[in-house]
């Protein structure tokens, strides 16, 4: 967060997650970050960034106690691809970096290069 700051960005956290995230706890400060809750993955759905899970893996989801409907406050059992943009103050994406494979994700160093050079 300092590096984003200095470098005059701001963070914005997107999620379809309607009930509190275990980091926002009650007793808790405030985040330090905007968090925007994305009811439905319509903001997702617009990026083309939203996937079904199928049955087999929903089944295997509440077996593990995770229940997407719950969590995400409807029926839909869709997930957003994790997803990073680098936008300019005019609105210009200048760095995107999506995969559907969650487990790989740029370095944050990249994208605050990327920040920096704005």
């Amino acid at each position: 967060m300092p590096e984003i700051t200095a470098a005059g960005g701001t963070l914005v956290v997107i999620t379809p997650q309607v009930e509190k995230l275990p980091r926002e706890g009650d007793d808790q400060k405030p985040l330090p970050f905007t968090l925007l809750r994305d009811r439905g993955n319509r903001v997702a759905e617009q990026y083309r960034l939203v996937f079904r899970l199928p049955d087999d893996l929903r089944e295997l989801y509440l077996k593990f106690g995770i229940d997407l409907s719950k969590a995400n406050g409807d029926d839909s059992w869709t997930l957003p691809m994790p997803a990073r943009f680098v936008v300019d103050r005019s609105g210009r994406i200048r760095q995107a970096d999506v995969d559907p494979d969650y487990t790989r994700r740029s370095e944050p160093a990249k994208t605050i290069e990327v920040l920096g050079s704005l």
